[in-house]
């Protein structure tokens, strides 16, 4: 199963070129730009963790592709992505985000069933990476 979430994610991965285009595209526009990573991509997953500190006022492509390198690096079998950031209207707005690196393998989502009242069914999934290990060792 291929995670599709944010821009570009129905697209083949985007080369490092491409991706280093994307944050020249950013830098050009005034965003400020930040690293995220996780090993939790359920969509209601809104708080990845932050790789370093964000890059506001980075105006170098090479240092976002020398932190995004050492983020690799580090983070090989997570999901990365890119979110970048407008505060032209007075408030940090993501007005970009896409995943830059994915884990070797993708782990999927569970779909869990439950009764409820009247003979009521309720549905929700959870991420099989969560899964994985015992609880309170992911953090």
């Amino acid at each position: 199963m291929r995670l599709t979430q944010g821009t570009f994610s129905f697209l083949p991965d985007l080369t490092d070129e491409q991706i280093k285009n994307q944050f020249n595209y950013a830098i050009s526009q005034g965003w400020a730009l930040n690293i995220e990573y996780t090993d939790d991509p359920h969509p209601r997953n809104n708080y990845w963790e932050l790789w370093g500190l964000p890059l506001f006022d980075v105006k170098d492509t090479e240092a976002i592709v020398y932190e995004l390198a050492n983020c690799r690096k580090q983070h090989s079998d997570c999901y990365i992505k890119i979110n970048a950031f407008d505060n032209t209207r007075g408030v940090e707005s993501c007005v970009l985000s896409f995943i830059v690196n994915r884990p070797s393998l993708e782990p999927g989502f569970e779909l869990v069933r439950t009764e409820d009242i009247g003979r009521n069914q309720k549905y929700c999934f959870r991420s099989y990476a969560t899964s994985r290990q015992p609880e309170g060792s992911r953090y």
